[in-house]
């Protein structure tokens, strides 16, 4: 039975809206950390102008596989093992990068090595779209937010909720440069930046 993720089921419809937008002119887009696959499938399925490559570490690969394999479309390639501390990446050249509920479970050096690594992934122009609950010059958009970094603090001291301000240095050396940030559901955001062609 394959997994599923009901903060997926739940987010996936307004994540949607944002990127028919903001994916309109790409044509290839790698997303980092797939998971359990709903997300991938739900967005090529919707956008298939699309070529969607999904990812993740390869001890979490399986039931991703078999998800696409199971309800895939066309447009959905079979899923790559990608951890963002490796260099190079197993990808380059694409348009977009997707990326949802991964930067507050990663270490701090981890988000570093994600943004680097997004910089040689990234065709120009490209854009790169991050959802998740984010903070802004310390503070939290709300005390369920400031709840749930307490819970992410308690079972890893690595991993935060990151504050925006603190992205902005590695998005900029990463030739990012923040275009939008879309008040989403749940006290998230879907943060994108754009690198100029």
């Amino acid at each position: 039975m394959l997994a599923v993720s009901a903060a997926c089921e739940r987010n996936k419809g307004p994540i949607l809206e944002v990127l028919t937008g903001t994916l309109a002119g790409s044509r290839t887009v790698l997303e980092i950390g797939s998971g359990t696959g709903q997300h991938a499938v739900h967005f090529a399925r919707h956008l298939p102008h699309l070529l969607w490559q999904p990812s993740e570490r390869g001890a979490e690969l399986g039931p991703l596989a078999e998800r696409i394999r199971l309800e895939g479309p066309p447009n959905l390639r079979p899923a790559i093992a990608l951890d963002v501390r490796e260099r190079p990446w197993p990808v380059a050249g694409v348009d977009a990068v997707f990326s949802a509920n991964t930067l507050h479970i990663m270490a701090w050096e981890a988000v570093e090595d994600f943004f680097r690594g997004v910089g040689a992934a990234l065709a120009a122009p490209g854009v790169l779209c991050v959802y998740g609950p984010f903070r802004y010059r310390g503070a939290y958009t709300s005390e369920s937010n400031a709840a749930f970094d307490r819970q992410l603090r308690e079972r890893d001291p690595a991993s935060a909720i990151r504050d925006c301000e603190a992205l902005a240095p590695l998005a900029a050396a990463a030739g990012l440069e923040l275009i939008a940030d879309h008040a989403m559901p749940a006290n998230n955001r879907t943060l994108v930046w754009r690198r100029a062609g």
